[in-house]
C-alpha cells in the first residue's frame, strides 16, 4: 500500500522537509523533455545540493523521485523525461499554472565530490537533469567529462559552465531500454591524471555493469557515486547500487 509522504518521512525516521508545490509554468525543452517550474514559501532555505531529488506525489501516481533541475529564491524547475503515457508524463504534459502537488526533500547521495581532481558524468536520458545540475555547479577550471545517453538527435541539449567540460552524446536510436551502449563508452575511456570522480546513474543493471567494470579498472568504492534511477519492472523509486 502506497504511503502519503508524511508517512514516509515518519518510517524513515528522520525529519524530512516537506512542500507544498505550485505549478508556474510548464514548457518543453526538447520533444521528450517538459520543464515544469513550481513555487513554494520558504524555497530560499531548502538545503539542496546540485544532484538531489524531491519525492513527488502525483495525481493517479505512484511517489516518484525527480531531481531538481534548479533552485532559485522563489521557484525551482524539474523536468520530467516523457517516456510512454503513465500518469507521470501525462500529468507533466498537462499541467497547468495553479495545480498542487506534495513533495518531500531535497534527499539522495548523488552530489559532487569536493575533493576531486576531475569528474566524470554517465547517464542516460532520466540523468540528464541531474548532470547538468552537478555542472553548472562546478567552479571555474574545474575539469569534467560527461557521456550522456539519449533517444534521438533532438534530445541534446546546450549547457553552460564554468567547467573545462567535455560532453559526448550517445544516441539510441530507440526508446530507453538496458543496454551496454555507456559501458562500450567506458571501456574505451582513457581517465586524465590525478584523482577523478565517477558519478554512474540511469537504468540500475547498467549501472551495475559500469560500476563494476570501473572497480576492475582500479577505481576505489569511494571515488564512484552510483545509483539506479529505473529497471524495467519498478515503478518510481530509486535502486542503491
Amino acid at each position: 500500500m502506497d504511503l502519503s509522504l508524511g508517512a514516509l518521512a515518519r518510517r524513515l525516521g528522520r525529519t524530512v522537509p516537506s512542500w507544498r508545490l505550485a505549478v508556474q509554468d510548464a514548457q518543453a525543452v526538447t520533444p521528450l523533455v517538459r520543464r515544469v517550474t513550481f513555487g513554494a514559501a520558504g524555497l530560499g532555505a531548502m538545503a539542496w545540493a546540485p544532484g538531489q531529488d524531491l519525492v513527488l506525489n502525483l495525481p493517479g501516481a505512484p511517489r516518484r523521485h525527480y531531481t531538481i533541475r534548479a533552485l532559485r529564491e522563489r521557484s525551482l524547475d524539474i523536468d520530467f523525461v516523457l517516456h510512454g503515457h503513465g500518469p507521470a508524463a501525462t500529468w507533466a504534459t498537462d499541467a497547468r499554472p495553479g495545480e498542487e502537488i506534495e513533495a518531500l526533500g531535497p534527499r539522495g547521495h548523488t552530489r559532487l565530490a569536493a575533493d576531486a581532481d576531475w569528474h566524470l558524468f554517465v547517464g542516460d536520458d532520466t540523468c540528464v537533469p541531474a548532470i547538468f545540475a552537478m555542472l553548472e555547479a562546478l567552479p571555474t577550471g574545474a575539469r569534467a567529462i560527461a557521456f550522456l545517453e539519449v533517444e534521438t538527435p533532438t534530445e541534446r541539449q546546450k549547457i553552460a559552465t564554468a567547467a573545462d567540460f567535455d560532453l559526448e552524446w550517445i544516441v539510441r536510436g530507440g526508446p530507453a531500454r538496458p543496454s551496454s551502449l555507456l559501458l562500450d563508452r567506458l571501456a574505451t575511456f582513457a581517465a586524465p591524471a590525478g584523482e577523478g570522480h565517477a558519478y554512474i546513474i540511469g537504468e540500475t543493471s547498467g549501472v551495475r555493469a559500469q560500476r563494476q567494470f570501473l572497480l576492475a579498472q582500479g577505481w576505489r568504492r569511494e571515488q564512484i557515486t552510483a545509483e539506479g534511477y529505473w529497471r524495467p519492472d519498478r515503478i518510481g523509486g530509486h535502486d542503491h547500487v
